[in-house]
């Protein structure tokens, strides 16, 4: 018999969890929490790890749905979906910074949540086959004072670090954005930023480190860099805009 995938919810309103429960489990999936205490989360995690969170961003406790789901995603990587009342651009921006695997305003449809659950579920086994994928190539790097080499397949592949237009964590591996190709490389991203010496590439968000030169824009919450927008932190936008004045 095949194993059902698990789902945790955290809602203290226990009308609407019981109901979202109630969904959960016609869609065929199996619910092995209800939780409404914000302390009671990552306890309950550690004795059982589900496949999904279902995290309602308006807790009434000390945490809000978004600062629980940070604490968890410090010591787990178990995908979030966020749900809530209030999707005013505040909170979403705040959300958005975890990185979630989905956002449903309140109240939604059950074939909303049969849609966003489903699609995690997608996005689930893509990054597993890509992680898989990444560590038969055996996806390495070599960092030197202007470049970096990355192992391909049966090669080294030569980067100068002044063609890096970004680099994006994906969970326990980065990936090389540059002018004319992407890189897959097996590190994280903090590893990879201990090891890179140029003062061009600069750490502005959890998941991201930028090149410079290559900025396009600065606002208010992000850069743009080849027409993407980055997220930039409040702390480390002070850090950017010193080294852009020094420029």
């Amino acid at each position: 018999m095949s194993r059902k995938n698990t789902i945790l919810i955290v809602e203290d309103e226990m009308i609407i969890a019981a109901n979202i429960s109630l969904q959960v489990n016609s869609l065929g999936y199996e619910v092995i929490g209800i939780i409404s205490r914000t302390d009671e989360v990552l306890p309950i995690i550690r004795k059982q790890i589900p496949d999904i969170i279902l995290m309602d961003i308006n807790l009434k406790s000390n945490l809000d749905g978004i600062e629980v789901a940070q604490l968890i995603l410090k010591e787990f990587k178990i995908p979030i979906i966020f749900l809530t009342a209030n999707s005013d651009e505040a909170h979403f921006n705040r959300a958005k910074a975890t990185n979630p695997y989905g956002f449903i305003s309140k109240p939604f449809k059950k074939i909303d949540l049969q849609h966003v659950i489903e699609l995690t579920f997608v996005r689930i086994l893509e990054e597993k086959e890509l992680e898989k994928n990444a560590t038969n190539n055996t996806h390495e790097s070599f960092v030197m004072s202007d470049c970096i080499f990355v192992r391909s397949h049966d090669k080294m592949v030569k980067v100068a670090l002044n063609d890096i237009l970004y680099i994006e964590a994906e969970r326990n591996y980065c990936k090389l954005y540059c002018k004319d190709k992407e890189h897959l490389l097996v590190t994280t991203l903090k590893d990879l930023e201990e090891k890179l010496s140029s003062n061009n590439l600069l750490r502005i968000h959890r998941s991201y480190i930028v090149n410079l030169f290559n900025i396009d824009e600065i606002a208010t919450s992000h850069v743009v860099i080849a027409k993407k927008a980055i997220p930039i932190s409040h702390d480390l936008k002070k850090q950017l805009l010193k080294h852009i004045h020094k420029i």
